[in-house]
């Protein structure tokens, strides 16, 4: 179910919203409750935080249209509602990305370093018995 709510809020947002405000809007994700009558809709916005509020004020302001659409569509007794959430997904990826990049570097360096370095100590560390040398 929540499946086909995704494909039918996402064709409906491509196709039938024509609010100047919204921008390049792509549906990630639906969750719905257990009891079918609530859905929450994870989206992204391409583009800067101003783009981003722009287009949530403009989701926000469709949200009957697209429950509407949601009921028509899936047919079911009592059509859930809808609630739109910023899905912050690709920042948070980006961030991991980036600090992935950092531990490589580290890892890289370390590795650079280990080629050359000697073991700190004698080379043969461990204890040996004692030779006694016979005249």
């Amino acid at each position: 179910m929540a499946g086909r709510i995704k494909q039918i809020v996402a064709s409906y947002i491509e196709s039938q919203i024509k609010d100047p405000r919204l921008g390049m809007v792509t549906v990630t994700d639906v969750k719905l409750t257990g009891d079918l009558h609530d859905a929450t809709v994870f989206y992204t916005v391409y583009g800067d935080e101003t783009e981003r509020a722009e287009s949530g004020a403009a989701l926000e302001a469709a949200k009957g249209q697209i429950r509407s659409e949601v009921g028509r569509q899936t047919g079911v007794k009592f059509t859930p509602t809808v609630a739109f959430i910023l899905d912050e997904l690709p920042e948070s990826a980006k961030q991991i990305e980036d600090l992935l990049a950092l531990a490589r570097q580290a890892d890289a360096e370390v590795e650079r370093v280990r080629i050359n370095a000697l073991h700190a100590g004698d080379p043969d560390p461990y204890r040996k018995p004692r030779v006694v040398e016979e005249d």
